[in-house]
């Protein structure tokens, strides 16, 4: 029965897993080119990478709502690969490097019949940190000079990042009329990549940044080819080179250097970065999962690596999973492997009809994309967040950032669990404690009442957190659970952040984890996620001097007879049981204006994970009510509810108001209940006051107007529209 409903549920989910490919797909067709082009590779092997891994991955894997293609991480390795095993021939290099990917996916494939998904934990966090920023400034240093229109500079990653002050320079003295111009599309790219999060409507981004760059991109030539009577500038080798007949022009891989060291350390560098970059993906992404489950890891490692041979015989570049585009499925409702699928389908019609249109669009507009996409990997904003959980974390951090850049990946990676191994030494002045507890057994768990009771001894650190992390695995999440470290007598960063991840995961399906046994314990810095330290937990800000904007808002409290609480220290904690936050991470609500049943505050969240998270803050207004009501959404119809009608979601109509039912989208599953609460006084208050954003939960409302902070006119105006629904409702 149970089968027989998830079939029935899947089918009826199609329509919005469809909608959910159609617009991953958007932003699949142009990073697909791009990181194949910023590989050394032809532009179609990434777009092969993403088809063969959303068909496979989705028919074949163990996670819900991931995303496969190729991958940012493997953007250096594939580029070295290709460079050292071609010996300055590019094109039979990639060949041999094909070869390296089908063997590759075949390690990884035993890998996971081995179970070994396991294995990203070996890897410190804050070395794989150090890891990512290494790659993301190999992709910014090669690809900022492609995005000015130059695509023969060479040199190493330090020689083109020293190169980027001259190649700035002749870029604005260039009277290479073709370069220049290349180098203006780049530019704009890179500014639509920039200040695209900045621009919330709704409307605007329902076509993803990077595809408003084909779009802008092909529309430039299609000006210049109709309208003008100039010639379009830009030169044709400046272009994307896509082959006349793609199907019959796929490449095959050449094994004749299988036993060469060149070859087998290009086998363990893409193996490597390969696994990380998908195990950190999947960890990610099951946090923003709506439907709170959790990936079979060994499943996806199988499907991966099967796509990833599949990918490589084809001519096409390992296939991963990415957080980004997975990002983007969640976002829109994506909710099971169709979406994966369907993304892969509409990649597939997208080159076949659209191949010459794909041929207008200049690389230094790709390379904008991937200019961004190096900045958001090593931004000083993470090199911030490193420094502030300790300074020890960012001497691991820059050591293995320093030492990828100036040698390779694998060496980096070797080197920073190296140095994090002799820093948690220095710190415990005490080798022994780890070397005579490596292997021993540390951690006891059993139930006491209906508490699961988990115990630590000696030290957990990335060295040994599988022998904790398999234990938690057993405990189901809605439980009670205590994580005791009192016997410890060292937890690294890395081991903090996972608990972290724990506790959130416990809260979120009905759970609760805490953490006990830290109180004595020294500390790293005050960030939750320092070495030997506290519960995660919400940081509260230190009460200061208020702003102006939190002055008025103090007035106005006074003159409503509101109370007012700056920073506060208790969360509002029927927020997140509303629909609205089942994909967004709740940091932090401030600026709390509240009476008995209505409280106005500050709120900030955040989309997506790792380089594909946005953080926003805007001000909402929650009703508690003291009756039970329907749960239901009402938003102002548009366009946009016109695709969600597409996508499989019904509009409820009130038969009795037909000008409230066409200028109001109205959803929920209690049809008859909401025609009920709906009285005409209701629809009428509706219709006749501002337009805002509600949810309705059994015993509340959420109301938000534009996804930003509101001004102190418009809170006034919040506030006065909460207490007449209010007394509506009441």
């Amino acid at each position: 029965m149970a089968k027989k409903n998830t079939f029935k549920t899947f089918i009826s989910d199609i329509p919005k897993n469809l909608f959910a490919g159609f617009v991953v797909s958007l932003i699949a067709l142009p990073l697909g080119l791009g990181l194949a082009l910023a590989s050394g590779a032809p532009p179609i092997s990434g777009i092969i990478a993403a088809v063969v891994g959303g068909i496979v991955v989705a028919l074949l894997g163990g996670s819900n709502v991931t995303i496969t293609g190729p991958g940012n991480g493997l953007v250096v390795v594939i580029l070295a690969a290709i460079t050292t095993l071609g010996a300055g021939d590019m094109q039979q290099g990639f060949l041999y490097t094909l070869a390296a990917i089908v063997i590759s996916g075949v390690i990884m494939i035993i890998l996971g019949f081995l179970r070994m998904g396991s294995l990203g934990d070996f890897f410190p966090s804050s070395a794989i940190q150090g890891m990512l920023a290494a790659i993301g400034i190999g992709i910014f240093a090669k690809q900022f000079h492609v995005m000015l229109g130059n695509i023969d500079a060479k040199g190493s990653i330090i020689e083109l990042l020293i190169q980027i002050p001259n190649g700035i320079i002749d870029f604005i003295k260039t009277d290479n009329s073709s370069m220049f111009y290349a180098g203006i599309v780049g530019i704009g790219s890179l500014f639509i990549m920039i200040f695209y999060s900045k621009i919330r409507n709704r409307y605007f981004q329902l076509i993803p940044a990077p595809m408003w760059i084909v779009v802008i991109s092909v529309g430039i030539y299609y000006y210049f080819d109709i309208f003008s009577t100039s010639q379009y500038p830009i030169d044709k080798s400046l272009l994307i080179d896509l082959p006349d007949d793609i199907i019959s022009n796929f490449a095959f891989p050449d094994f004749s250097k299988v036993l060469q060291f060149d070859f087998i350390n290009a086998v363990i560098a893409i193996t490597l970065i390969a696994s990380i970059e998908s195990l950190l993906s999947i960890k990610a992404v099951d946090k923003l999962d709506p439907l709170k489950r959790r990936s079979n890891v060994n499943k996806d490692i199988r499907a991966l690596g099967l796509a990833t041979v599949i990918s490589g015989f084809l001519g096409g570049l390992n296939v991963v999973t990415v957080i980004a585009r997975s990002s983007v499925n969640v976002n829109n409702n994506g909710s099971n492997r169709s979406a994966n699928f369907f993304h892969a389908s509409f990649l597939v019609a997208f080159i076949l009809l659209f191949a010459p249109e794909l041929r207008k669009i200049p690389l230094p507009a790709l390379a904008a994309i991937l200019v961004y996409t190096g900045y958001k990997l090593a931004s000083p904003e993470n090199i911030k967040k490193v420094f502030n959980i300790g300074k020890e974390q960012l001497i691991i951090f820059l050591i293995t950032l320093f030492t990828t850049i100036s040698t390779s990946l694998i060496t980096g990676i070797i080197v920073g669990i190296v140095v994090t191994f002799i820093i948690h030494v220095i710190i415990n002045k005490d080798a022994l404690l780890f070397i005579k507890n490596i292997l021993k057994p540390n951690v006891l768990m059993f139930k006491e009442d209906d508490t699961y009771y988990v115990s630590v001894k000696n030290f957990s650190t990335f060295l040994n957190y599988t022998k904790l992390k398999s234990k938690l695995n057993q405990i189901p999440e809605n439980e009670e659970v205590i994580v005791d470290f009192s016997l410890c007598d060292f937890v690294d960063h890395s081991v903090m952040e996972n608990m972290s991840d724990y506790t959130e995961t416990f809260k979120r399906k009905g759970g609760h984890m805490e953490i006990i046994g830290l109180d004595d314990s020294k500390s790293g810095s005050e960030h939750p996620f320092a070495l030997r330290k506290i519960l995660p937990k919400q940081i509260i800000p230190r009460r200061g001097v208020l702003t102006k904007r939190q002055i008025s808002l103090q007035t106005i409290s006074k003159n409503m007879h509101w109370k007012y609480d700056a920073f506060p220290s208790e969360e509002i904690n029927k927020i997140p049981e509303f629909g609205y936050f089942k994909t967004r991470q709740i940091n932090r609500v401030s600026n709390i204006l509240s009476n008995d049943n209505c409280s106005i505050f500050d709120i900030q969240f955040s989309e997506g994970e790792m380089i594909a998270k946005q953080v926003i803050k805007a001000t909402m207004l929650y009703i508690e009510l003291e009756i039970d009501i329907p749960e239901f959404t009402l938003d102002k119809e548009g366009i946009f509810e016109y695709i969600y009608h597409f996508a499989g979601y019904q509009d409820i109509s009130i038969d009795e108001h037909p000008d409230f039912t066409k200028r109001f989208y109205l959803s929920g599953k209690e049809e008859t209940k909401i025609k009920e609460f709906f009285t005409d006084s209701l629809i009428l208050f509706f219709e006749s006051n501002t337009y805002y954003h509600i949810e309705a939960t059994k015993n509340g409302l959420l109301i938000f107007g534009n996804e930003r902070l509101a001004s102190v006119k418009e809170i006034k105006a919040l506030a006065d529209f909460g207490i007449r629904l209010y007394k509506i409702i009441s």
